[in-house]
């Protein structure tokens, strides 16, 4: 699937693209547990456009500038007026 295809509320994408950018990394708490997450935001592209791929925990390290990733059974989100791609617990994501 094209990135320029992504829309909100899409679940089940497959989507390959190249990490163009990588944020640092930040710790956010959980809502639900007494728990802290490390998260980072990378920007990912292909031919067709760019999207913000939301990064967790052991993600972050396996994702550098440069990589070829492929997220396959990921789902979109709208966080802030801006649509973002997410692996989630039921996706994959590989690093080429």
């Amino acid at each position: 699937m094209d990135i320029k295809d992504l829309r909100n509320g899409m679940k089940r994408v497959t989507v390959e693209a190249n990490v163009m950018e990588k944020g640092e990394t930040r710790e956010v708490r959980s809502r639900y547990k007494d728990e802290t997450y490390q998260v980072a935001d990378a920007i990912v592209a292909d031919e067709s456009g760019s999207i913000k791929l939301t990064l967790w925990n052991e993600q972050i390290e396996q994702v550098n500038v440069g990589n070829k990733i492929k997220i396959e059974n990921g789902y979109v989100t709208s966080f802030k007026g801006e649509i973002q791609l997410n692996v989630g617990k039921y996706g994959t994501m590989t690093v080429e």
